[in-house]
């Protein structure tokens, strides 16, 4: 019975997590997966900022595109902004539009925290899925 389980809920379920932790991890924690918290804003430009703005947070487009699909047995989750992989990943002065030079603030990824809170996910849905076989 177990074999032939519709594994789409438990993705459904597991992608809606991280989901969460990502958003979390922008207005929060402010930090790495791994626990680094990221790079303070240069002087330069933290004076164009204004109130209310944060690292990853200027009027909140990043935060709010931040999704999840299922593909097969994969849950994929990211942002289709075409500036969100720039902040995952960093970039250097000679990118364009350019000059791109900021520090990686990497925001996808799983702590360890995260990764027990997705496992305690999934083995809800699996005792579940045992008791009613």
């Amino acid at each position: 019975k177990l074999g032939d389980i519709d594994r789409r809920g438990l993705l459904e379920q597991l992608a809606g997590v991280a989901e969460s932790q990502t958003r979390k991890r922008i207005n929060e924690e402010q930090q790495s997966p791994g626990g680094e918290p990221w790079q303070a804003w240069s002087a330069n430009y933290a004076a164009t900022r204004h109130g209310g703005q944060s690292l990853l947070q200027g009027e909140g487009d990043l935060v709010d595109s931040i999704t999840s699909e299922i593909e097969g047995d994969e849950a994929l989750i990211g942002s289709n902004l075409v500036y969100a992989a720039i902040h995952q990943f960093g970039g250097t002065p000679d990118m364009a539009p350019g000059p791109a030079g900021i520090p990686a603030r990497e925001y996808l990824g799983f702590s360890q925290d995260n990764l027990d809170e997705i496992e305690a996910v999934a083995d809800r849905w699996l005792d579940k899925h045992l008791e009613a076989a």
